[in-house]
């Protein structure tokens, strides 16, 4: 089965997505199923794929393409902490579109696409060479632009047009950044780095920021960061993927790759280019939360929350001590859990009781309770405040900043607790203790489609923080995976 599993995994949401594609608009029933039936089955190998890494087994697939050129899969741990996350938040948001949705428009088409990119994604993650990660990286932009301009007006068409003209340019740097470094060494696999001495460092640095520039569009670091709010534009269920699912997190996890796959933790510190790169993740963490401060709608402000979210992944990999590893590490599966509830929220919001923006929140609490208790504990989450996870990412980073020498870490992740308390707790205020207009819409939330997948993932996002500790946690298993990095 060495060969079979890596290729049955992203089988699931391949095989799915083609043939949605030739369903008629009204066998919604078919269409439901073969999305909600990929999903279970990529959980179900998922998790015996948890046991046979943890046990140190192997499953890899190769496919030549050419001499000296092949594509590569191969499962490993860090692999599974990115599918893991996407197996259950595609599973999550597939529900939650389906009763968004409804009976709309071109719905073949979009959970067509939707499946394709979170096959994307899975591709992305299971990439055991730079040119399999390329291929992978590149059909992501390609699946995703087609759910950000779904709508298909004025707005959304922008939306999709600005995207590109950030994600191309990206592209292109990427891909010099990998014929410029194969030129010289040959093919770079993941788990068997060579030797990039062979390149003098000036070239080393030059390829380094090439490749945090390709990859850093999609993570949202500034300045890269200008499509992300704009593809607010999306309906939610395209918003909470692209932001806890697809694009955001396959930029971060490039980054991840880059600096313990490709460069290597040991030549990453000799060149010295991780603390410029951990700056600017800070830079991003801080700028993110001030405009996120600046915004009067729900999603906008959710957006750029993103921005800062983010990169505290980036910042924990690129500090690169033991602590700061696990840190970073952890924050991209809870971060993924939190920003993923908001969104299902913001999304409940919109539809069952017609609010978008910000001002408009006042007394929704006790007309729409779980959706707002939903959306109080992501909110504590990203601030940091204890049990939810977003605590225990920031608890681990600030100790991996001292670790590391760099006592700087713990007071932006100070900053950025106050600049997020700054603007989700007035939210949570006029939630919970604003008093709602004589004329504000009516609002529910029968909606179960919608509801439930929130009151899961809050479930999970808190559960997180709980058990942290636990054999079987995300903590565990970011610590299994920094393990096997450090020296």
């Amino acid at each position: 089965m060495t060969a079979v599993l890596p290729v049955l995994i992203l089988a699931t949401s391949l095989v799915p997505a083609l043939l949605i594609f030739w369903l008629p608009e009204r066998a919604w029933r078919a269409r439901a199923w073969l999305n909600l039936g990929g999903a279970a089955v990529k959980i179900l190998l998922v998790v015996f794929l948890m046991v046979e890494v943890a046990n140190g087994v192997t499953h890899e697939a190769r496919l030549d393409l050419a001499p000296g050129l092949y594509l590569l899969l191969r499962v490993d741990a860090l692999t599974l902490l990115f599918v893991s996350l996407s197996a259950f938040l595609w599973l999550m948001t597939t529900i939650y579109a389906i009763a968004y949705l409804g009976d709309g428009p071109n719905l073949s088409r979009f959970f067509g696409f939707f499946s394709l990119c979170v096959a994307a994604t899975t591709g992305l993650a299971l990439a055991g060479t730079l040119i399999t990660f390329f291929i992978f990286f590149e059909l992501l932009t390609l699946t995703t632009w087609p759910l950000v301009v779904h709508k298909e007006d004025a707005k959304s068409v922008k939306a999709g047009r600005l995207y590109l003209a950030y994600s191309l340019p990206g592209s292109a740097a990427l891909l010099v950044a990998i014929i410029w470094l194969e030129s010289a060494t040959g093919p770079v696999i993941f788990a068997e780095p060579g030797d990039l001495r062979v390149l003098s460092d000036a070239s080393l640095m030059a390829i380094f920021a090439l490749f945090a520039l390709g990859v850093g569009v999609k993570a949202a670091l500034f300045p890269l960061h200008g499509w992300l709010p704009e593809a607010m534009a999306a309906p939610a269920p395209v918003s909470a993927l692209l932001h806890a699912v697809a694009v955001v997190k396959a930029g971060a996890f490039g980054i991840v790759r880059l600096i313990y796959d490709v460069f290597g933790i040991a030549l990453t510190a000799e060149l010295g280019v991780g603390l410029p790169l951990a700056l600017l993740a800070a830079f991003t963490i801080l700028w993110g939360s001030l405009r996120a401060l600046q915004q009067t709608e729900v999603k906008k402000r959710l957006a750029f929350s993103t921005v800062s979210q983010v990169s505290y992944i980036i910042l924990g990999a690129a500090l690169a001590g033991p602590y700061a590893v696990i840190g970073g590490l952890v924050h991209l599966v809870h971060q993924g859990l939190m920003k993923i509830t908001l969104f299902f929220c913001a999304g409940l919001y919109d539809e069952r009781a017609g609010i978008t923006r910000i001002d408009q929140l006042d007394g929704i609490g006790r007309r729409m309770p779980m959706t707002s208790i939903c959306f109080t504990i992501g909110a504590m989450g990203m601030i940091g405040i204890p049990p939810v996870a977003g605590f225990v990412s920031k608890f681990y980073l600030g100790l991996g900043g001292l670790q590391a020498g760099e006592p700087w870490v713990v007071g932006v992740l100070a900053a950025s607790a106050l600049l997020n308390a700054g603007y989700f707790l007035p939210m949570l205020y006029r939630i919970w203790f604003g008093v709602a207009p004589a004329d504000a819409p009516q609002a529910d939330e029968r909606s179960l489609g919608m509801l439930v997948p929130a009151v899961a993932t809050a479930a999970a996002s808190l559960a997180a923080g709980l058990f942290a500790g636990a054999a079987i946690s995300p903590l565990a298993w970011a610590s299994l995976i920094a393990a096997g990095y450090l020296p």
